[in-house]
C-alpha cells in the first residue's frame, strides 16, 4: 500500500522502521535490502526509497527512534527518584545505560555490524545522542538552579556525563570480568552523582 496512512492508522514510517528493526535483528545491517523492509512491511520499495535513500539512512532512523523510546521509558523508570533533580538525572542516565546496552537491535549491531556505530562515537552524533545531551543540559541547568548540581557550564558537563555513561553502554563487557553488570552501573551511579554534586561548604 501507497497512502501516508494504513487502514488500521498505522504510519507507513512506523511500519517501514518496524519492518527495517526485524530485518537487521535477522540479518544483521549489512544483510538487509530495502527489498526486505518492503516486503516485511507489506509497502513498494519506492515507498521506502522516497522516503530513505538507502539502507544506512533507514537504519539511522530507525536507531534514533528506539534509542529515543529507551530515553522515554528510562524517565518513566526514574519518576520516582526520590531527592533533588540531580537524584533523578542519575537514575535515569543510568537507568537508560543498561536499557541501551540490554537492547536487542543494539547488541545485534554491536555482535555483527559494530562498525556502523563507529561515526557515532569518532565523527558525529547521532539524534539520541543530541535528544539524550540537551536533557542532560536542561536537567543540569534546573539542578543548578536548585542547588543540588555544581556550577558549571551545563553544556560541558552535559557532554562529560554523555561520554561516561556511554562508555558504560559501549566498552562494559570488555571489563566486567565475572562481575555483574548490575554492579557496574551502580559504579556509574557513584560517579555520576559524585562528579555533579556541589563542592562542600569549606569550613
Amino acid at each position: 500500500m501507497d497512502a501516508e496512512e494504513e487502514p488500521a492508522g498505522r504510519r507507513v514510517d512506523d511500519l517501514v522502521l518496524d519492518a527495517a528493526r526485524d530485518c537487521v535483528l535477522a540479518y544483521g545491517v549489512r544483510r538487509t535490502t530495502v527489498t526486505d523492509v518492503a516486503r516485511r512491511a507489506g509497502v513498494s520499495r519506492m515507498t521506502v526509497y522516497r522516503r530513505w535513500p538507502d539502507v544506512q539512512s533507514l537504519v539511522a532512523d530507525l536507531m534514533s527512534r528506539e534509542w529515543h523510546q529507551v530515553i522515554v521509558d528510562a524517565a518513566a523508570a526514574a519518576a520516582s527518584a526520590a531527592g533533588p533533580l540531580r537524584a533523578r538525572l542519575v537514575a535515569q542516565s543510568t537507568a537508560a545505560a543498561a536499557r541501551l546496552r540490554a537492547h536487542p537491535l543494539l547488541r545485534k549491531i554491536l555482535e555483527v555490524d559494530p562498525e556502523i556505530l563507529l561515526p557515532y562515537m569518532l565523527d558525529r552524533r547521532g539524534g539520541g545522542q543530541e535528544e539524550m545531551l540537551a536533557f542532560l543540559q536542561q536537567t543540569i541547568a534546573a539542578g543548578q538552579a536548585e542547588g543540588s548540581v555544581r556550577m558549571g557550564d551545563p553544556a560541558l558537563l552535559a557532554r562529560a556525563v554523555l561520554l561516561t555513561a556511554q562508555s558504560f553502554v559501549l566498552s562494559a563487557p570488555t571489563v566486567t570480568d565475572g562481575h555483574p553488570v548490575a554492579d557496574l552501573d551502580a559504579e556509574l551511579a557513584v560517579l555520576l552523582d559524585r562528579y555533579l554534586a556541589p563542592a562542600p561548604p569549606s569550613s
